[in-house]
């Protein structure tokens, strides 16, 4: 029955409309609107609802990925924007925070946005 259904992703902020100026100014995400529950943006055709939750504490895991094809340029570009990529130690990543796979094909790093919650880049092959 979903198979062919359309995805919406939830992320979680303490504040959407303050968090809403960050996902739209800094990482340039398309603004959908707003209610009083949430700002809406488009994910590339995917709906993602930043969702108030008034006593929100992010959690470690990635919420939202993008898979990006050239990860070098997008780092420049969002690290011009302000983004600091996290490098979490002993994990092997370099200098601007990527880890790369053991065949060297597919690279990742993480930054968070301004409430903690943990995003991604990644270049693949």
């Amino acid at each position: 029955m979903l198979t062919n259904a359309k995805a919406i992703t939830f992320v979680l902020t303490p504040d959407h409309k303050r968090a809403a100026a960050w996902y739209r100014d800094v990482l340039g995400l398309t603004y959908q609107g707003e209610d009083q529950f949430a700002a809406t943006f488009d994910l590339a055709g995917t709906r993602m609802r930043l969702t108030t939750v008034p006593s929100f504490t992010p959690g470690a895991h990635t919420v939202i990925g993008w898979a990006v094809p050239d990860i070098r340029v997008a780092i420049a570009d969002l690290k011009a924007r302000g983004v600091e990529f996290i490098i979490y130690p002993g994990f092997g990543q370099d200098g601007d925070g990527v880890w790369s796979a053991p065949d060297r094909a597919v690279k990742i790093c993480w930054f968070n946005d301004p409430d903690g919650n943990n995003l991604s880049l990644t270049e693949m092959p």
